[in-house]
């Protein structure tokens, strides 16, 4: 069966590949400490699930505007304004059935064939798989340890050409639990000042997981306000990832074209998911500070089991709930029949000998590098750290 030549384009992503092996093994009776979920494991706090139970019976079960009930769209702008002090109408605002549909939207309404994207790495797996649907030209540039993971300014100055359209970047990041500062974040808008056709697309689900806050948008800069798409959603911080609800804000242009772009994939996403988002982004954070401070002390445990294991070289990241070790001394040793030629290779064997999933940095475009998540309760992270110490202090 011969198909459309657009699926050459792209691959299935790394970490819903790990999360499949990992649920095969586990349906075999194999104790899988999982560390390859990017999904809060706990559940969506009480006030908003309430909320989705009144918003059933009061009958809010029928089709919605495409881009969100006004209300919710109100309250996406309250929330920028009490959280970011952002001035958005409710009419720059789009939600989507997550944030992921949110990015797409952007991507397919600014990207053109042969226009560049650049992308600095490691960075999440679905922008450059957009940018290619949309037969733009991906330009990776390179970050690493030294610099938290962070593209520099110098860095974005050297990339850009006359063909870029496009800078896409999270903060916090995934998959480092990078976090830009407002130094840091001024430098690149010295940079994007001077090349006013460039778009930006700031992906800040993470927002609320941060350890050193306040979050810094990029947004925030005017001079970049009215080319800055910020891509947000209620998975990360609200424990909401199974309501699927992204928002994007934008330049008025951008969001009438997501808006246009979204009624013919989808139209609008689930009115109950709606309904109670309304509660979450009006209402106190209380949930919210609770389970960050959960990750801090995980992120805190975990950062210290790793630096204990001979070879991994990890810096603490700032947000997020990742850590991303290079773990390129390991390659070239061997146990039994195990052979580490690179962290694909790694992987799989923290997989099937230690039985812990972890995702190779290789998906991120950093293949030196994995990523650990420490989304799920501390018991498995002990777990998990202690098989990882065991089985990669066999390797010779």
């Amino acid at each position: 069966m011969q198909l459309a030549e657009r699926l050459t384009r792209i691959s299935v992503p790394q970490t819903i590949r790990m999360a499949k092996l990992s649920r095969e093994l586990k349906a075999q009776g194999i104790d899988i400490v999982d560390l390859s979920i990017g999904e809060p494991d706990f559940d969506t706090p009480a006030h908003i699930r309430e909320a989705a139970k009144k918003a059933i019976d009061e009958g809010f079960t029928h089709y919605t505007p495409v881009a969100g009930y006004a209300d919710l769209k109100a309250a996406v702008a309250y929330k920028l304004k009490r959280d970011n002090g952002l001035e958005y109408s409710p009419e720059q605002i789009v939600v989507s059935t997550g944030a992921k549909q949110s990015i797409a939207n952007a991507v397919l309404s600014i990207v053109n064939p042969g226009d560049e994207v650049i992308i600095p790495t490691p960075y999440w797996v679905t922008y450059s798989e957009l940018v290619k649907l949309c037969q733009g030209v991906v330009k990776f540039v390179p970050c690493g340890i030294e610099n938290n993971y962070k593209i520099t300014p110098a860095q974005l100055e050297a990339a850009i050409t006359p063909r870029t359209r496009l800078f896409m970047f999270s903060s916090p990041c995934n998959p480092t639990g990078s976090v830009y500062s407002r130094e840091e974040l001024e430098g690149l808008a010295a940079v994007f000042e001077k090349h006013p056709d460039i778009f930006i697309i700031s992906d800040e689900i993470y927002e609320y997981i941060n350890y050193v806050g306040p979050h810094e948008s990029i947004a925030s800069f005017g001079s970049l306000k009215d080319r800055t798409i910020i891509i947000n959603g209620l998975s990360k911080g609200f424990a909401m990832t199974g309501w699927r609800l992204g928002y994007l804000a934008a330049p008025l242009e951008i969001a009438k074209a997501s808006d246009m772009i979204q009624s013919q994939f989808t139209s609008a996403t689930c009115s109950i998911s709606q309904r109670c988002a309304i509660t979450a982004l009006r209402g106190e954070l209380d949930a919210t500070n609770e389970m960050v401070a959960a990750f801090r002390d995980r992120r805190a445990f975990i950062y210290k089991a790793l630096q204990e294991i001979p070879g991994l070289k990890v810096n603490e990241p700032d947000g997020a709930f990742y850590m991303f070790p290079n773990v390129s001394a390991f390659f070239g040793r061997s146990y039994e029949d195990s052979h580490i030629a690179n962290a694909d290779d790694l992987c799989m064997y923290l997989l099937h000998k230690a039985n812990v999933s972890v995702v190779t940095g290789g998906a991120f475009q950093q293949p030196e590098c994995i990523r650990i998540s420490y989304a799920t309760g501390m018991p498995r992270i002990e777990e998990g750290m202690k098989r990882m110490k065991e089985w990669l202090g066999k390797l010779q």
